[in-house]
């Protein structure tokens, strides 16, 4: 299908979500070709260099880290955290829209997720692997990361449980799983798809060992569907539980602008605002790219733009009540922070955050805006810089002033925080770029089943 023929948004305003005219064929044969047929391409070689030479980068950052310690960053008391943690929190809220589009709306029986599922679950491992690093890297010492596992040491001494600290192994690792369990469950027919249709030997016994025997018999779609059910259900309470343990690191602490109760649905609507950015971030190009305008339509992107307004608004509301209990609270130390916050000397990263993250996406009420590749493509990149103030401004500008004003100091990030920073996104992309290189981006089986759908919709009409 002509790429300048995809579906536009209807008279209706809604456009379908697979133009009929499709059939089971041509769409296994778009999706798969991409991986076996096309070779690769020059964009791709240029793209995946870039994200290498940024992931080397990351890999000298965390050398030089580990030989000449935490020192190297930026982190100065009573500045404790830094780069680390406001890169940690930043990565683990982009993978929470791969886990909502993956289980929530498959257990919602929602057909629009189809076409976006597969690359939103490798979005989700990949930030889950580049969030993992920091709280280790930010240990000065990673190989002593066991001492947060629950097992009696030498001295018996066993890690303090009521601390969340301890509780973001067990939420993070279990989260990481469930995940890359669901993703590869999900692949499993489409790489026996890419087996018996790849011409390469190699090709033939990669892929054939990952899909593990599937033939496709009745017996096989029956565990394939059940065990896919089961792992949705577990990853669904997940999508709450993990940001949620991630805002008690903060919460649970006395400092001003952390101890609050609003924070655990705070954290976990910005975790799917800005993982709902970010998956718009990535179909743009991939959907302009490999022309799959005709799978990944008009509909999904005004779908998951309107996610985007619906989670940014309750952003906006934590923003506005989080100053209005400070002041309404009476507590002067809370009063001042939020003051110092608007005013102090990080006040531009404040309303920088504001202004990306209230005022500029407040256009996605319009529909010309959500119809409009884009500008879609740029709020949704705004929204990505303004999640990362956002975490920016509560570890940061909560720490520099705290109660006692011959202890503040203000946090100056080095090359190397930048570094390690801007390598992880290094390697976000360089797994990212693999995966759409070697497995199928859109899962075949769904898009197949969509197809029958659609196909058997238009002829009763």
């Amino acid at each position: 299908m002509d790429p300048e023929t995809s579906p536009n948004i209807t008279e209706a305003g809604r456009a379908p979500v697979l133009e009929p005219g499709h059939t089971l064929a041509t769409v296994t044969d778009k999706i798969s070709s991409i991986v076996l047929g096309r070779g690769t391409s020059k964009g791709w070689m240029i793209g995946f260099g870039i994200s290498f030479a940024l992931l080397m980068l990351f890999n000298v950052a965390v050398t030089y880290l580990l030989v000449k310690g935490v020192g190297i960053w930026g982190i100065r008391i009573p500045i404790a955290w830094g780069f680390a943690i406001v890169n940690f929190v930043w990565w683990i809220g982009i993978g929470h829209a791969g886990t909502l589009i993956s289980a929530i709306l498959l257990l919602l029986h929602q057909k629009w997720r189809t076409s976006i599922n597969r690359f939103a679950e490798a979005m989700t491992i990949f930030a889950v692997a580049c969030a993992g690093m920091f709280p280790l890297l930010h240990m000065g010492r990673p190989w002593m990361f066991y001492y947060l596992m629950p097992y009696p040491n030498a001295m018996w001494m066993w890690p303090q449980f009521r601390s969340p600290l301890v509780w973001d192994v067990f939420a993070v690792s279990t989260y990481a799983t469930v995940s890359l369990l669901f993703w590869f469950v999900g692949m499993i027919p489409d790489l026996a798809t890419l087996r018996d249709r790849a011409k390469n030997r190699a090709a033939q016994v990669i892929y054939g060992f990952l899909a593990m025997g599937w033939r496709g018999s009745a017996v096989h779609w029956s565990r394939y569907e059940t065990a896919s059910l089961l792992l949705a259900g577990l990853a669904t309470p997940l999508v709450v539980s993990v940001h949620t343990v991630v805002s008690f690191d903060f919460s649970v602490a006395i400092v001003p602008g952390w101890h609050s109760t609003i924070f655990p649905p705070y954290f976990v609507a910005g975790a799917i605002y800005s993982g709902f950015a970010m998956v718009i971030t990535l179909a743009i190009p991939i959907r302009k790219f490999y022309h799959l305008e005709d799978l990944v339509t008009m509909r999904h992107l005004d779908n998951m733009a309107k996610v985007m307004l619906a989670t940014g608004v309750i952003v906006a509301y934590g923003y506005m009540m989080e100053t209005f209990i400070a002041f309404y609270s009476g507590n002067q130390m809370d009063r001042y922070m939020i003051m110092n916050r608007m005013t102090g000397p990080y006040a531009w990263v404040y309303w920088l955050l504001i202004t990306c993250n209230i005022v500029i996406p407040q256009v996605l009420w319009s529909r010309k805006v959500r119809n409009s590749v884009p500008l879609l493509f740029v709020v949704a990149l705004v929204v990505n810089v303004g999640m990362w103030l956002e975490r920016f401004v509560i570890v940061v500008v909560s720490l520099h002033r705290d109660y006692v004003p011959s202890a503040w100091g203000n946090y100056i990030p080095t090359r190397w925080d930048w570094a390690t920073f801007v390598g992880t996104i290094g390697l976000f992309l360089t797994l990212f770029y693999l995966f759409i290189r070697f497995l199928p981006m859109i899962s075949i089986v769904e898009m197949r089943s969509l197809v029958e759908e659609t196909n058997e919709e238009s002829r009763n009409k």
